[in-house]
C-alpha cells in the first residue's frame, strides 16, 4: 500500500466541481457523509439530483414506493419525462459531436444540426409506423448517425438496441431476434486498422433472419440517411412523455454461456444515474469534450451518449485505437480539446508495453480526467498514467456493467487517487462486500453487493414475464440483495480493489484467489503481452493453469516458466503459483474486450461453449482444446 496518494485535487479546483456544489446543496461536509446520506435517505437524494441535473419532466409527488423490496421498489411512480428531451438541450451552433473514423473521415455536428437530424429521423420513423414501445435496432459503427437515430427513437418513446459491425451475423440474430425490431439501421462500410470493411452482404443476411423488420435504413459513413429522411424538414422535435420505468434501452449479456440475456433499462433510472456519474463523479459540464473508446456493442456507448445531458460535446472515434501506434487518440485529444479520456485497462497496458509517452509528444492541455474500465486497472498502470501521460489528472478506474448500464464504484474529482484503487462507491448505491454467509467485510475479499434498491436496476429481462430469470441472475445467493459477480475488497481509504469476476475465482485447496492478482504479476514481465488463468479440476481438487501470449518471436522455455512462477510466488503466495504455464497464440475475448476465463475453462474440461458468436476471436479457443500438457500425458 502506497504511503501517499498519486494525485490530490487542487482545493480551488475541487471547490468548483459539480460534486462540491452538490455536496454544499445537500448540506454535507465531506464525501463520506454525503454518501451515507445518499444511501440512508435515498429518496431525498435522487429527488435532489433531479433538481440539480435540471431534469426536464414532471417528477410527480411520490419518490419511492416499496423501498424495502429488491427487486420491486418503485422509483418516481408518477413521473413523466423523455430521455431525448434531456439530451437535446439547446438548438444552437455549439459543438455536439466531433467524429473521427480513424484517420479516414472527420465530421462535426453542432447542437442545431444534431437536433435537426434527429427531428427528420423521428418523423421518418413515425411514418414507418414506429411508436411507443416499438423496438428500433442498429447495426452501426460509432458514428453521429447512431447518436441521432437513438435520440429520434427515444423521442418517440420507442426502445433502442444496438450491436457493432464486428458482430457476426448469428451474434446479431441471437440478440435482435429475441426483441423483434420494427426498424433496423445499418451502415454500408466502416474502417478498422486502416482497412475498409464492406457490410452489405452481412446486412442482407441479418435482414433475412429478422422477419419483424418493416424498414431497413442505411446510415452513410459520410453523413446522413439518404432517401429515408429526405422528404422531411427539420422542425421542433415533439417528445413523447413516458413513465419513469418505461423501457429505453435493451442491452445484452455477453452470451458466452448461452443465448444472451436481453436486459431492459428504464428511461428515468438510466437518465438519473448517468447525470449523477457525469455531473458529479466525472465533473462533466458545459463546454467539456468527452471521449470514450467504445462500440455500439458495449454499454459505455450508452453511457457516453448521456454526456449531452451534462452540456458536453461528444468525441466519437470509430476504428482501431492503435492507428499511428496508439497515438491517434492523443492526437484527437490535442486537436479537439479533450477534457475526459475514457478507455480500457487493456489499452493502457498495451501502450505502456510499447513505451508510449504521450506526455512527451502531446500537449493534453485540457485533459483533466482519464477513465478506465473493462477489467481491473493494475497498480503499475496507475504509475504509467501519472509518469508518462499526465501528472495533473484524475485517474478514475470505474466498474459496473451492462447489468446497470452504469457503475457501482467509480471516480471522484474531490478525492485523492490511491495506487491500484477505485476511488469510491457511487452516490445512492449501498455497495458492500459480503462473505459467503452474507456478512459485511472491510479489508477482506468477497462478493460485491448492493444492499438497497437504486433507480438504475434493470426494469427486467425481455421475454421474462414472471421475472424468474431476472431474480436468478442477481438475487439468488443473497435474498433481497443484489449480487453483482465481482470479487473485490474495500480498502482503508474507502476505495475498492476488484480482483476479477467472482465466477472465475480460483479455488486451489479451498483458498479463493482473484484472477487479477495473478495477471498483475505476469503482465508486468516484458516478455508477456497478455495472460489468462483458470482453475482446472484435478485429482479431487483444483489446480491453477496459466496461459500466456508472448511478444512476437518469443517461445516459452523452462527459464521463462521459472521466471513467471518466481514473480508470482515472490509477490503473492505459493497458492497463486500455477501448476502449469502454457503458451498460446491469442487470448479469447468478448466483443467489448473482456477475456473469457469461463469459456476457456469449458474448453479445457471438454464442455461445449454454447455461443461462439459472443466472442471477438472465437478461433483463439482452438489453441486451448485437447492440450496434451493438461492431461499430463
Amino acid at each position: 500500500m502506497s504511503a501517499k496518494p498519486l494525485w490530490t485535487p487542487d482545493p480551488a479546483r475541487a471547490a468548483q466541481t459539480g460534486m462540491a456544489r452538490f455536496m454544499q446543496l445537500a448540506g454535507k461536509k465531506d464525501y463520506a457523509e454525503l454518501h451515507r446520506w445518499s444511501v440512508e435517505k435515498s429518496a431525498e437524494f435522487w429527488a435532489l439530483l433531479w433538481k440539480f441535473g435540471e431534469v426536464r419532466g414532471d417528477p410527480g409527488k411520490r419518490r419511492l414506493v416499496d423501498g424495502d423490496r429488491m427487486p420491486g421498489a418503485q422509483w418516481f411512480p408518477d413521473a413523466r419525462l423523455n430521455f431525448a428531451e434531456n439530451l437535446l438541450r439547446g438548438r444552437d451552433e455549439s459543438l455536439a459531436i466531433s467524429f473521427w473514423g480513424e484517420d479516414q473521415v472527420k465530421r462535426r455536428l453542432s447542437r442545431r444540426e444534431l437536433h435537426d437530424l434527429a427531428s427528420r429521423l423521428a418523423q421518418a420513423l413515425r411514418a414507418a409506423g414506429v411508436g411507443k414501445g416499438d423496438r428500433v435496432a442498429a447495426y452501426l459503427p460509432n458514428m453521429p448517425e447512431a447518436t441521432a437515430a437513438m435520440l429520434a427513437t427515444a423521442s418517440l418513446g420507442a426502445i433502442w438496441s444496438s450491436c457493432s459491425p464486428d458482430f457476426g451475423v448469428q451474434g446479431v440474430l441471437d440478440r435482435f431476434g429475441q426483441i423483434e425490431p420494427k426498424v433496423l439501421f445499418c451502415a454500408e462500410r466502416y474502417f478498422y486498422g486502416g482497412k475498409e470493411f464492406d457490410l452489405r452482404a452481412k446486412n442482407e443476411q441479418i435482414l433475412a433472419g429478422l422477419p419483424s423488420v418493416r424498414k431497413a435504413v442505411t446510415a452513410l459513413y459520410e453523413g446522413g440517411f439518404g432517401d429515408f429522411t429526405a422528404p422531411f424538414a427539420a422542425i421542433e422535435l415533439q417528445f413523447e412523455q413516458v413513465e419513469f420505468n418505461h423501457p429505453l434501452y435493451i442491452l445484452y449479456s455477453s452470451g458466452t454461456t448461452g443465448v444472451p440475456k436481453c436486459i431492459v433499462h428504464g428511461t428515468g433510472g438510466t437518465l438519473l444515474q448517468h447525470l449523477k456519474e457525469h455531473l458529479l463523479h466525472s465533473d462533466v459540464g458545459a463546454g467539456d469534450r468527452v471521449y470514450y473508446f467504445t462500440t455500439l456493442g458495449w454499454m459505455m456507448w450508452n453511457w457516453l451518449m448521456s454526456g449531452l445531458a451534462a452540456g458536453a460535446a461528444l468525441l466519437l472515434y470509430d476504428g482501431s485505437p492503435f492507428i499511428s501506434r496508439g497515438r491517434i487518440i492523443f492526437d484527437m485529444a490535442d486537436a479537439e480539446g479533450m477534457t475526459h479520456l475514457g478507455t480500457s485497462a487493456k489499452f493502457i497496458d498495451a501502450i505502456a508495453k510499447i513505451n508510449l509517452k504521450p506526455r512527451a509528444t502531446h500537449r493534453l492541455e485540457r485533459l483533466r480526467a482519464i477513465l478506465s474500465t473493462g477489467s481491473p486497472l493494475l497498480p503499475e498502470a496507475f504509475d504509467y498514467v501519472y509518469r508518462d501521460i499526465k501528472q495533473d489528472v484524475c485517474l478514475s478506474s470505474i466498474s459496473g456493467g451492462t447489468d446497470i448500464v452504469s457503475c457501482f464504484v467509480l471516480g471522484n474529482p474531490i478525492l485523492p487517487v490511491w495506487r491500484g484503487e477505485i476511488q469510491c462507491k457511487g452516490l445512492g448505491l449501498a455497495v458492500e462486500v459480503f462473505d459467503d454467509d452474507g456478512k459485511s467485510l472491510v479489508g477482506e475479499k468477497g462478493e460485491l453487493v448492493c444492499t438497497r434498491p437504486f433507480p438504475a436496476m434493470p426494469v427486467g429481462f425481455w421475454n421474462d414475464a414472471d421475472g424468474s430469470r431476472y431474480r436468478a441472475a442477481y438475487f439468488e445467493k443473497y435474498p433481497n440483495v443484489w449480487r453483482h459477480g465481482d470479487w473485490c475488497e474495500i480498502t482503508e481509504h474507502g476505495g475498492i480493489i476488484i480482483y476479477g469476476r467472482s465466477d472465475a475465482v480460483l479455488n486451489p485447496g479451498g483458498v479463493r484467489i482473484g484472477t487479477a492478482e495473478i495477471y498483475r504479476q505476469v503482465e508486468s514481465l516484458e516478455e508477456v503481452v497478455e495472460s489468462l488463468v483458470i482453475g482446472q479440476d484435478w485429482e479431487g481438487d483444483v489446480r491453477v493453469v496459466l496461459f500466456v501470449k508472448l511478444r512476437e518471436g518469443l517461445k516459452l522455455d523452462d527459464g521463462l516458466v521459472l521466471k513467471i512462477k518466481k514473480r508470482i510466488r515472490d509477490n503473492t503466495t505459493p497458492r497463486h503459483v500455477p501448476a502449469k504455464v502454457l503458451q498460446v497464440g491469442d487470448i479469447p475475448r468478448t466483443k467489448s474486450g473482456k477475456i473469457v476465463e469461463l469459456a476457456v475453462r469449458h474448453v479445457v474440461h471438454g464442455r461445449a461453449v454454447k455461443n461462439l458468436e459472443a466472442l471477438a476471436n472465437p478461433e483463439a479457443l482452438e489453441d486451448f482444446r485437447d492440450r496434451r500438457e493438461l492431461a499430463d500425458l
